[in-house]
C-alpha cells in the first residue's frame, strides 16, 4: 500500500514561484502592500494572498470552487474555527500483537481493520519469543485515534491474540506546514525573500537618488549569495554613509543613559570595547555576529531584503536574527521607511545580547512554528509591540527596550514623554492590537518585568493550535519535531538528566 503525502509549500520550487509571483501581481492590485513596511503588514497580506492564491491553483487545476471549499480554505489559514472539538487528525500507528494460533487467524483480525476503515499499511511476522504464543506481528495502520483504539480493544477479545499493544503513534497531517528543521533550511526561506526597492516607493528619499539605488543592490546582491556556515561578507561603507550613521550614534549616546533599558546599557558598553562601536565606523556583521554568540548564542545573517513574517520568525527560533547590511538615505539620518543596518545594530543587537530577551525573542520564533497565516498575524503583532517597540517598568521608572525605539532618538523622546497611550502588556489584547508604521507610535505596552513578560507569551503560546510540538536542540542547532514516541523518550531522558544534575548541584551547596 502506499501513502500519499503532500509537498512542503517551500520545498515544492514551481509553486514557491507561482506563489511569488501571484502576490507581486496581487500587492499591485491592491495599493501596492507587498513592499513589506513591517512584519505585521506582511504578516496580513500573506493571510489574503494565499487564501487567494489556493482558490487560483484549485480553478486551474480544474474546475470552480465551492462555498465549502471557500470555507476549507478559510479554516486553513485560521479565519473560521472549527465547531467540532473532537480528535479527527489522522495518525499513523505501530501495533504488536501475538498470536497464540498459526497464521489463519491473522485473516479474521485484518477484516476487523477493514470495516472500520483503518487503514493497514504495513505487515511483518516473525516467530514469537514469549511462551504460549507462535507468532508475532507487527502492522502499521493510519487511522483516528477513537477509531484504532476501538479496534485494538475488539482484537483483544479474541482468543487467537494473546496481547496487542501500540509500539508507536504519529501525527499525520493531511496538508504538512513546511519549516526549517535545520539552522542550514534558513538558506531556503532567504530565496524567496521580496525585496524593498527604493525605486518602487516615491515617498522612499532615495526615490530620485540612481546612485544610492546601485549601491543598496551593490550590497543586497553581497547579502544574497550568503549560505549558512560561510563567513558573513564584509561591506567597505562609504564616507557618507558613516556619517548618516554616525549623527545617529551621537543622538542616541546622549538620550539612552536616561531612557534606555539598565540590559541595554550594560552591553553597548562591551559592544564599544570589543565590537569597535563609535561613531566613526559602521560595526562589521560578523564580528558582531561572533560577540553575539558568546553571550546568547544568537548570530546574525546578512539579509539582501525583507523577508516573509513566517521566515523571519522561524529563523529566531534557531537564534538567528536577519540583519540588513545597507544603510538609510543620508539625506534622511532620523528616519527609514524599513530596516537598515543603524536599526539593527543599534537596537536590535544590545538586547539580543540579553539572555533573557534572547530566550523571549527564540520563543516568539518556536511558536511560529507551523502555526497559521492568522496566529502568525498575532505573533508578528505582538512582535512588533514588543521587541520592536517596548517598554518596561525599572526601579519605578519606564525605560525602553524596544529595538525601534532605541535606535530612533525621535521615538525614544517620544515614548517616554506624556504624549502616547501606555497600556500594561496582555498578550490577548497585544495580539490584536491595531498598529501604525507611519508615524511616531501612538501606543506602547509596558512589560512590569522581562521574567513576568516572558511567563505571560509562554501562557499565551499553549493556547495557539498548532499541528506539532517543538523544542530546540541547541548541539545540532535543529529544531525537533515531538510527534511519536521515540522523540518524547528522548526529550523526557534529557529533562531527567537535567533534573539529576541539578539535585546535585543543589545538594552541594
Amino acid at each position: 500500500m502506499e501513502v500519499q503525502t503532500i509537498l512542503a509549500p517551500n520545498t515544492d520550487t514551481e509553486t514557491v514561484k507561482r506563489r511569488i509571483a501571484f502576490q507581486k501581481s496581487f500587492s499591485q492590485e491592491h495599493g501596492g502592500s507587498w513592499r513589506r513596511k513591517s512584519l505585521i503588514e506582511d504578516a496580513k497580506f500573506e493571510t489574503a494572498a494565499n487564501i487567494e492564491f489556493e482558490k487560483q491553483e484549485r480553478k486551474s487545476r480544474g474546475g470552480s470552487i465551492s462555498e465549502e471549499e471557500e470555507v476549507f480554505l478559510s479554516q486553513q489559514n485560521g479565519e473560521v474555527k472549527s465547531p467540532i472539538d473532537k480528535d479527527v487528525s489522522k495518525r499513523q500507528f505501530t501495533i504488536m500483537l501475538s498470536l497464540k494460533d498459526g497464521m489463519m487467524s491473522l485473516s479474521r483480525i485484518i477484516r476487523v481493520f477493514e470495516t472500520s476503515k483503518v487503514v493497514i499499511d504495513h505487515i511483518e511476522s516473525r516467530k514469537a519469543k514469549k511462551l504460549g504464543s507462535q507468532h508475532d506481528i507487527l502492522l502499521q495502520c493510519f487511522g483516528v485515534k477513537d477509531t484504532v483504539t476501538a479496534v485494538m480493544n475488539s482484537i483483544r477479545q479474541n482468543n487467537s491474540v494473546s496481547d496487542i499493544w501500540c509500539e508507536n503513534e504519529k501525527l499525520i497531517s493531511t496538508q504538512e506546514v513546511w519549516f526549517p528543521k535545520h539552522i542550514s533550511d534558513l538558506d531556503k526561506c532567504t530565496h524567496i525573500v521580496t525585496k524593498f526597492e527604493p525605486e518602487l516607493d516615491c515617498d522612499h528619499p532615495g526615490f530620485t537618488d540612481k546612485e544610492y539605488r546601485r549601491r543598496r543592490k551593490d550590497i543586497a546582491d553581497i547579502a544574497f549569495d550568503y549560505r549558512y556556515g560561510q563567513t558573513i561578507p564584509r561591506v567597505e561603507y562609504a564616507a557618507s554613509e558613516i556619517t548618516a550613521w554616525g549623527h545617529v550614534y551621537r543622538e542616541l549616546k546622549q538620550l539612552t543613559p536616561k531612557h534606555a533599558c539598565q540590559e541595554y546599557l550594560d552591553v553597548f558598553k562591551l559592544l564599544e570595547d570589543e565590537c569597535g562601536y563609535s561613531d566613526k565606523a559602521i560595526p562589521q556583521l560578523e564580528d558582531v555576529s561572533n560577540f553575539l554568540k558568546r553571550k546568547t548564542g544568537f548570530q546574525l545573517r546578512p539579509v539582501s531584503g525583507l523577508l516573509s513574517a513566517r521566515d523571519f520568525l522561524a529563523s529566531l527560533a534557531f537564534r538567528v536574527f536577519q540583519c540588513t547590511q545597507y544603510v538609510r538615505h543620508p539625506s534622511k539620518p532620523d528616519h527609514s521607511p524599513e530596516p537598515d543596518c543603524v536599526h539593527e545594530l543599534l537596537g536590535h543587537v544590545p538586547m539580543l545580547a540579553d539572555p533573557v530577551v534572547a530566550e523571549f525573542t527564540q520563543n516568539i520564533g518556536l511558536a511560529s512554528l507551523g502555526a497559521s497565516d492568522a496566529d502568525i498575524e498575532k505573533f508578528a503583532t505582538m512582535y512588533w509591540f514588543t521587541v520592536e517597540f517596548g517598554l518596561c517598568k525599572q526601579k519605578g521608572d519606564l525605560k525602553a527596550y524596544g529595538a525601534g525605539i532605541l535606535s530612533s532618538y525621535g521615538e525614544l523622546q517620544h515614548a517616554l514623554s506624556d504624549a502616547p497611550e501606555k497600556r500594561p502588556f496582555d498578550p490577548e489584547k497585544t495580539a490584536v492590537q491595531s498598529y501604525t508604521d507611519e508615524d511616531l507610535q501612538p501606543l506602547y505596552f509596558i512589560a512590569e518585568s522581562f521574567e513576568d513578560m516572558m511567563k505571560k507569551m509562554r501562557d499565551f503560546s499553549m493556547k495557539i493550535k498548532r499541528p506539532c510540538e517543538v523544542r530546540y536542540d541547541p548541539f545540532t542547532s535543529s529544531v525537533v519535531v515531538l510527534n511519536d514516541k521515540k522523540a518524547l523518550q528522548n526529550f523526557a531522558q534529557t529533562l531527567t538528566r537535567d533534573v539529576e544534575q541539578l539535585e546535585r548541584a543543589m545538594a552541594a551547596l
